[in-house]
């Protein structure tokens, strides 16, 4: 009996934290849905960057430290333009934390980077639909079609974006639409 629960304790021991699931994504809507009313209402550019600052800053809140290493790894990686290495982590990241949106975002920047736009489209949708006002996921997704040719679907997204916040730096692709001013 006496090897039956040491063999128990072993195989229990062997759980790491790799075998963990993720946790649930803490529901931050509420204070999302101040910032965005705080963009919204913001009388300048410099005002309006304080608050998707702080936006940015809850969405690239990961739900546990593993989830968290992931990404902050990935965007690293990112930044250092290397993206075979940074997919690697943030394929990590979204095998692990699926309902994670930022996740996604991420994974579909790097693909964005790559030119690899189909892919790219493929993650800001399931991130947009974990996250529908992810303005980053949104004009992520505008630049994505913009850059495959698909120029009215890419405005349409735009402004879907620019209505959560009117400051984004992709309001410069901004077209009016056909016989209306901007």
């Amino acid at each position: 009996m006496r090897q039956i629960w040491s063999f128990l304790l072993v195989c229990a021991g062997s759980v790491t934290a790799a075998d963990a699931e993720c946790p649930p994504v803490p529901d931050r809507s509420a204070e999302l849905a101040e910032l965005r009313t705080q963009v919204q209402e913001a009388g300048t550019e410099m005002e309006g960057r304080i608050y998707d600052r702080q936006m940015w800053e809850i969405w690239t809140s990961a739900p546990d430290e593993r989830a968290q290493g992931l990404l902050d790894r990935g965007m690293e990686l990112r930044n250092y333009a290397d993206y075979n290495a940074a997919l690697i982590e943030l394929n990590a990241l979204v095998s692990y934390c699926p309902d994670y949106a930022e996740g996604w975002n991420q994974r579909a920047f790097v693909y964005f980077l790559q030119q690899d736009f189909s892919a790219a489209l493929e993650d800001l949708d399931r991130a947009i639909a974990l996250n529908p006002d992810h303005t980053g996921a949104l004009s992520g997704k505008a630049l994505s079609l913009m850059s495959m040719g698909r120029v009215e679907l890419a405005q349409d997204t735009l402004r879907q974006a620019l209505e959560l916040n009117p400051w984004l730096p992709e309001r410069a692709f901004l077209a009016a639409p056909p016989g209306q001013p901007l």
